[in-house]
């Protein structure tokens, strides 16, 4: 069987399969992939979450995460990666605290090992003109803000603290 190539595009789930020692390289590159060691976590949010958006979520160059693991396992390093940081972490003049009409504590429902994204998606797709949806995460919630913005709305993503996030949704 032939080896994965680890691109931005690879799911962790799928670089953790194919190379189960990688797993200490990427916690050692950034703490908030301590998580992985949780098995609930593991299962549910490593097979939506590509490693494009880990870069996101670790704070880290895309380029230098992708070359460091491809170094690890043999591979050569890739050149001149595309980096999209897609993410507005500055407050929007359409934010305004009256216009949130729901919020959404996403923290629990990883906890438990379910996938969030099925029922935030439903409400962001409820939201009136100028309405406001609030998600509150325990971590940059980037295959969340990507899915968003493939179907056209806004977002802005409020950093509280290293364990919590809030992204607020509006229909563009």
């Amino acid at each position: 069987m032939e080896k994965l190539i680890i691109t931005p595009k690879t799911k962790i789930f799928d670089l953790l399969e194919a190379y189960p020692e990688l797993e200490d390289v990427l916690i050692g590159m950034a703490p908030q992939f301590k998580k992985l060691k949780n098995p609930v976590l593991r299962k549910t949010i490593t097979k939506i979450t590509n490693l494009n958006q880990a870069a996101t979520i670790g704070n880290l160059n895309v380029e230098i995460l992708i070359n460091n693991l491809r170094k690890e396992v043999g591979q050569s390093n890739i050149d001149a990666i595309n980096e999209q940081d897609n993410i507005n972490t500055t407050k929007p003049d359409w934010f305004k605290e009256s216009l949130i009409v729901n919020t959404i504590d996403i923290r629990e429902m990883l906890h438990a090992g379910e996938q969030p994204v099925h029922e935030v998606m439903a409400e962001i797709k409820k939201l009136q003109n100028d309405k406001i949806l609030k998600v509150i995460a325990p971590f940059i919630p980037a295959p969340l803000i990507d899915k968003s913005l493939s179907l056209n709305y806004q977002h802005w993503l409020d950093k509280k603290s290293e364990q919590e996030f809030i992204v607020y949704f509006r229909k563009e």
